[in-house]
């Protein structure tokens, strides 16, 4: 086999996982359009090694040599539980990141499918990924906000946390006390609170804490 079909196993793999990543990316997930493409390009080409190592090692013709060409390729499938794990984020008793984490193990499969020269077979996977992150995503009670940890300090008694929920809440901004702390001969309360926001919601919330008197500070976190 020539390495331009190599080359390009490696480059249909790297193509179709871009595709799951990009749908990812559009929907502001952590793994997104290069983690994707990049798991894919590996993928691939830990398939086209696990195939076509030995041929490059040239042997001497009738010599004896016992290859097994599966172990590169199943130990991807094992690797990428690791990669995966770190998709997946836990906040209070929400967890977050399971289907990202399913698309990399995805994109892992395409990429050694493509990688193995089953070209017909890694671009069916891929529609079939595509329509199901886009398709069924519509029977889900799905949220695309972004969850974001925001921590405020509070002079004691001028706002309650309650309230201050309850006026994040009536612009439509979902907030979860998380925790609190404060003193014992202090004046002012440290409060965290995870707050789910859409797109371009951010300057709103802004907007908001600052027109509170009682908030001394305020600290939003980047997405997780």
């Amino acid at each position: 086999m020539s390495d331009l079909e190599l080359v390009l196993r490696i480059v249909v793999g790297t193509a179709l996982g871009g595709v799951i990543g990009y749908e990812r990316d559009i929907h502001g997930r952590p793994a997104g359009l290069r983690t994707h493409a990049v798991v894919a390009l590996a993928s691939a080409t830990f398939m086209v090694v696990s195939t076509h190592m030995a041929y490059y090692q040239r042997y001497e013709v009738g010599g004896v040599v016992d290859v097994d060409g599966s172990r590169i390729a199943a130990s991807v499938v094992s690797g990428i539980g690791f990669l995966a794990g770190g998709a997946i984020l836990r906040s209070g008793l929400n967890v977050q990141g399971l289907t990202t984490a399913a698309g990399l193990w995805l994109v892992a499969a395409i990429g050694l499918c493509a990688g193995g020269g089953m070209y017909v077979a890694s671009v069916a996977a891929t529609v079939v990924g595509i329509a199901v992150l886009t398709i069924l995503r519509r029977f889900e009670d799905k949220d695309d906000r972004i969850q974001r940890r925001l921590s405020l300090t509070l002079e004691d008694g001028a706002l309650t946390v309650h309230d201050l929920v309850d006026r994040l809440e009536a612009a439509d901004i979902r907030a979860t006390p998380e925790g609190w702390s404060k003193d014992r001969a202090g004046p002012l309360r440290q409060v965290t609170l995870c707050v789910r926001l859409t797109r371009g919601s951010e300057q709103e919330l802004t907007a908001i804490l600052e027109a509170e008197p009682g908030i001394v500070r305020m600290q939003l976190d980047p997405p997780a």
